[in-house]
């Protein structure tokens, strides 16, 4: 019996001192993208006020655009995200555009209120053309409205996100296309913004630009359009929206410094049309399909030694609709980290390989360790702190450490998140709701970093043993009128 006590305890002291060792790893990672981070923003600071974009709005290098909308079951949300793109009167800034909402079978009024808002009428003496060749579920209807000719829907069957997107794409007819979900509001000059680097950079080949994404939940929006910026009351929002600050301007950031950047947001990204053709665009039948269409662009850039760049763009702004219930959120989450376990095994020749450069030497290596397993290790550090204390088989130096550890990994880089945000764009004019934000960021780990930690874990087990693609259900509330 003293035998089996000794080696759970030197199991214990092995993971209480492997976790603390991870987690330093971690905090150095973080801090380097911190200092990315901070560095481009302190030089940046203020252009997306005074840099004249309406000069690029007249440039002859600004390519006309298509945008993709997939919807299914957005009837609380779309009118709003369709009329965020609507040219003129104060709206979407961009000189040539066409807009593709993408109805993929939904199961609620999606398709009726967007052909009625709009005046759409079926397009029934143009025949649908796959134009671009990529095979997708049945297409049943093509709309066009008659108030906005550059508007149109595709009423389809059933097939996943992916392949929404794969019909848009066939039907779209310009060099760059962005893929914006049917819950999202655009400020006006987002795709000004979006498209600087591919505009100013004409004879350098870029493959996709992200934006910024924020949370609209709790702010004022009318006809597709912010109107007043506010924090939402709501704990969970809260938290939601200092966890997007930190994903977008830390992580991505510094990735995107090095052409090493593997995620371009579904709700807002922008993609050069015949790469993604060229691709056989998005994968269906997963549920990550964002990351992955990113990581086989940088595969097949290297490749083909394409020579091309995908790139972060810090300043464009695009608003969404979070969850605001528990169990809305667990489903959204493990959803997007079984993407990232399905990214990441689809791709795996790529990890740690010589051949793809800072892909597979650190880009892949760092989201398989650090935020695939991540979450896992995390659950093992509580856990060991719990049993560590409660037995008093680890050192409680030890323990304490760990635990204070945990709690700097998560809560402070957060708060340092918040603070670099709000320098940058200075968007919450409250003091009260700066106050909020800066204290739920400290208190992150006591309660919010864990209860996704288990979500995360959890959702590992799922790829692993269980197959299911859908869309996933989340109930919308709606952000706009």
């Amino acid at each position: 019996m003293s035998e089996i006590w000794e080696i759970g305890r030197s199991l214990l002291i092995f993971f209480n001192h492997f976790v603390i060792y991870y987690i330093v790893v971690a905090c150095i990672i973080y801090l380097v993208f911190f200092l990315f981070s901070f560095g481009r923003i302190r030089k940046e600071r203020g252009l997306h006020n005074v840099e004249p974009y309406k000069q690029l709005k007249n440039s002859r290098f600004t390519p006309p655009l298509s945008i993709l909308v997939p919807a299914y079951n957005e009837e609380k949300g779309i009118i709003g995200s369709v009329l965020s793109l609507i040219t003129g009167s104060g709206r979407l800034d961009y000189p040539e555009i066409e807009v593709i909402v993408i109805n993929d079978g939904s199961k609620d009024t999606t398709l009726e209120i967007v052909v009625q808002r709009f005046q759409m009428k079926e397009m029934k003496n143009k025949v649908y053309e796959k134009r671009n060749g990529i095979e997708t579920q049945l297409i049943k209807a093509v709309y066009q409205s008659e108030i906005y000719p550059y508007l149109y829907m595709i009423d389809k069957e059933n097939g996943g996100k992916s392949d929404a997107l794969n019909a848009g794409i066939n039907f779209a007819k310009y060099p760059y296309f962005a893929s914006i979900d049917g819950d999202t509001i655009l400020e006006p000059d987002s795709f000004l913004k979006i498209m600087k680097p591919i505009i100013e950079n004409p004879d350098d080949e870029i493959l996709a630009t992200g934006g910024n994404v924020l949370i609209a939940n709790g702010s004022t929006i009318d006809k597709g359009q912010l109107q007043e910026k506010r924090l939402s009351n709501s704990p969970l929002i809260v938290m939601q929206t200092i966890e997007y600050m930190r994903a977008f301007l830390l992580g991505r950031i510094g990735l995107s410094k090095n052409n090493i950047l593997l995620i371009i947001s579904g709700a807002f990204g922008v993609f050069k049309t015949s790469r993604v053709i060229q691709a056989g665009g998005y994968k269906v039948k997963t549920v990550g399909e964002d990351m992955e269409l990113v990581v086989r662009l940088h595969e097949m850039n290297i490749d083909n030694k394409w020579g091309a760049k995908i790139m972060f763009v810090a300043d464009p702004v695009c608003y969404t609709e979070a969850p605001e219930k528990l169990r809305d959120l667990k489903t959204q989450r493990m959803r997007w980290q079984r993407g990232l376990f399905e990214s990441l095994w689809h791709h795996k020749k790529m990890l740690f390989n010589p051949k793809y450069k800072g892909v597979g030497l650190f880009a892949m290596p760092y989201f398989l360790l650090i935020e695939l397993l991540g979450p896992l290790i995390e659950v093992i550090g509580y856990l060991v702190v719990v049993l560590g204390l409660t037995l008093g088989v680890v050192n409680i130096e030890y323990s304490i450490l760990l635990l204070v550890m945990l709690i700097v990994y998560g809560s402070f880089l957060s708060l340092g998140a918040v603070l670099l945000e709000e320098w940058r764009l200075g968007r919450y004019q409250r003091v009260s709701e700066l106050n909020r934000l800066v204290f739920y960021s400290l208190t992150e780990s006591l309660w919010y970093r864990p209860l996704l930690a288990f979500w995360r874990v959890k959702a590992i087990f799922v790829s692993i043993f269980k197959k299911d693609q859908s869309w996933g259900v989340m109930k919308r509330k709606g952000v706009s009128t």
